[in-house]
């Protein structure tokens, strides 16, 4: 690797473990929606293995995302079962390469994105007593296709391996 591309991962990593929690949050999603573009694009273009890297990718970013839940939150379970259906979801898409599957999970991410920018927005301007402003999680989703009805097993973020490329 190069000096200058070692310099540029050194920045990168930099940038993600000093930026805020909610900008990670919002990164994260960008990143999962990206990949998502890049994997659909794979496929229209027949680079079935561009496509099924950029898919694994996204598949780690939800691992990931389901690691950091808080689960002391009523929400966190919902989000955890939202995120354990696309990963399934992103598997079968990743095995079919499906475009549909793809564009079912970039739906979900889009919105659960707005939603996050939103309650980050709100948590900006509400007033506080000292700056300091507790808030539980909030969001307006909730999961369509319970995870047991779909079979889906949990996964053990603890055996996942971790290194996600948030960055492209």
């Amino acid at each position: 690797m190069s000096v200058n591309a070692q310099a540029y991962n050194q920045y990168k990593k930099s940038v993600v473990e000093t930026v805020a929690p909610e900008k990670l949050l919002l990164m994260l999603y960008d990143a999962a929606i990206k990949n998502i573009n890049n994997a659909k694009k794979a496929i229209k273009e027949k680079d079935i293995n561009r496509a099924h890297e950029q898919i694994m990718r996204t598949e780690e970013i939800i691992v990931e995302l389901m690691s950091t839940l808080n689960m002391e939150y009523e929400i966190s379970g919902r989000l955890f079962a939202l995120y354990e259906y696309f990963y399934h979801r992103l598997t079968q898409a990743n095995a079919q390469k499906d475009i549909v599957i793809l564009d079912e999970v970039e739906g979900f991410l889009l919105e659960l994105r707005g939603t996050w920018q939103e309650a980050i927005n709100a948590l900006k301007t509400a007033p506080s007593q000292d700056n300091k402003v507790e808030v539980e999680p909030v969001a307006s989703v909730t999961p369509r296709i319970p995870s047991e009805a779909m079979g889906v097993k949990p996964i053990n973020p603890a055996t996942t391996a971790k290194g996600i490329n948030i960055t492209g």
